[in-house]
């Protein structure tokens, strides 16, 4: 799941690495098409069939992920309006949602005004 693709973006970005490959999730995909925008990572691209398929992804050596803060988890499930998402370290992070419109920013949850399950916030 998406836990799992970001702690190990976290840790390749500390270990200065330029690449990695993790294998492919819908959720996965979706994750880092967003992080992608933010400008997190440099770029990413499926490889491959279905049941052997890659994402390999370019990470940005000047940017690396400064902290991640997991919120909801199977345990507990967090979920928010998008009146009460609070903004990440004063704007210079980023909360994640899983909303009816797919994942999004906390940014595009409030101009789109739908809520969801709050799942990571990001900086």
């Amino acid at each position: 799941m998406y836990t799992d693709l970001l702690i190990k973006i976290k840790n390749a970005g500390a270990a200065k690495h330029e690449f990695l490959k993790v294998r492919y999730n819908k959720a996965d995909n979706a994750v880092l098409e967003l992080l992608k925008k933010k400008g997190f990572i440099k770029k990413f691209e499926v490889k491959g069939r279905m049941p052997k398929r890659i994402i390999e992804i370019e990470l940005d050596p000047t940017r690396s992920l400064g902290g991640l803060k997991f919120l909801s988890k199977p345990s507990r499930r967090l979920y928010s309006g998008y009146k009460k998402v609070k903004r990440v370290k004063s704007g210079y992070g980023m909360a994640v949602l899983s909303t009816p419109k797919g994942i999004l920013s906390d940014k595009e949850a409030r101009k789109e005004k739908v809520g969801g399950e709050l799942l990571f916030e990001i900086w």
